[in-house]
C-alpha cells in the first residue's frame, strides 16, 4: 500500500471483533459503526467453510444493502480452468471445488442483494513473506510439511499492497459489478514457488513439482478492465519478486 493512503488509513483504524456468520451481530455492527465503505475480505480458516464464505458473505450484503458502499472480494477459484484462455468479468463461474463454489454463490448473494456493489475477483496474494503461498513454501522448504508444488496450477498472482490500494480505489468510486484485480503475469504455483525461495534465499531444490491436483488449472484473469479504469498499477509476480528478501 502506498505510504500516504496507509498512513491515512492506519490512523483511522478501531478494530472491532466479529462473526460472519451472526447475521444480527453483522447487522448490529453494521447499525452501530454507520459506515460509508465495508470491503469485505473475510474468508474461513477452514476454506471448505461454506457457511462462513458463503453464508458470511449475504449477511454482509443484507446489512448494507444500498445504503452502505460494498466491495466484495472474490476469487478465481470460481473457475473450472477448463476455457483455455484468461477468464473476463462477463464469464460465469463453473466451480468444480467446494471454495470456489461457495466463492460463486457469494457472489450471487451480493449482486442479489445489494445490486450496486463492486465484486473483485483476484488471485493468490503474495504480502511480504505473509501470504498462504509464501508460508506454504516455506514449510515445504523447511520440511516441515511433505508435498509438491504444482505445474499445472495457472494463476496471475497479485501483491497484497496493490491490491489493497484497488480496493480503496474502487471504493472510493461508483463502479457496480465485477472486475478482476490480479496481477499481470502468469505463473505455476510451482514457479511461483521458486520465486519465493529465491527472493528469501532459501534453497529451491528442495522444492518438489506435480501436477493433476485435481483443483481448478488455468485460472488467469483478465485484468483489461483495471488496466483501463484503474489508476493502481498491478504489477507482475516477476516484478515485485525483486523487492528485498523478506527475513524467515
Amino acid at each position: 500500500m502506498t505510504a500516504g493512503i496507509g498512513a491515512e488509513f492506519a490512523a483511522a483504524i478501531s478494530p472491532v471483533r466479529l462473526d460472519i456468520r451472526d447475521r444480527e451481530a453483522v447487522a448490529d455492527a453494521i447499525e452501530a459503526i454507520r459506515p460509508d465503505l465495508v470491503i469485505h475480505t473475510a474468508a474461513g480458516r477452514n476454506r471448505n467453510d461454506w457457511v462462513t464464505n458463503a453464508d458470511g458473505a449475504a449477511n454482509i450484503a443484507l446489512a448494507c444493502g444500498d445504503r452502505v458502499r460494498l466491495v466484495h472480494v472474490s476469487s478465481d477459484a470460481i473457475f473450472s480452468g477448463r476455457a483455455g484462455r484468461e477468464y473476463t468479468e462477463g464469464d460465469l463461474p463453473d466451480p468444480i471445488y467446494p471454495y470456489g463454489a461457495a466463492k460463486a454463490a457469494a457472489e450471487t448473494a451480493v449482486r442479489a442483494i445489494a445490486p450496486g456493489a463492486a465484486i473483485v475477483r483476484t488471485s493468490l496474494i503474495i504480502a511480504n513473506g505473509g501470504g498462504g503461498h509464501e508460508q506454504l513454501t516455506y514449510d515445504l522448504v523447511a520440511g516441515r510439511i511433505d508435498g509438491a508444488l504444482f505445474t499445472d496450477e495457472i494463476r496471475k498472482p497479485v501483491h497484497a499492497d496493490d491490491l489493497a490500494d484497488a480496493l480503496l480505489e474502487i471504493g472510493a468510486g461508483n463502479f457496480s459489478g465485477v472486475i478482476n484485480v490480479a496481477g499481470a503475469d502468469a505463473v505455476s504455483r510451482y514457479d511461483l514457488g521458486v520465486l519465493v525461495a529465491e527472493r528469501d534465499g532459501l534453497d529451491k531444490g528442495k522444492l518438489r513439482s506435480a501436477s493433476g491436483s485435481g483443483r481448478p488449472g488455468d485460472i488467469r484473469l483478465d485484468i483489461g478492465l483495471a488496466s483501463k479504469m484503474l489508476h493502481t498499477r498491478l504489477r507482475g509476480a516477476y516484478e515485485f519478486m525483486r523487492a528485498s528478501a523478506v527475513p524467515n
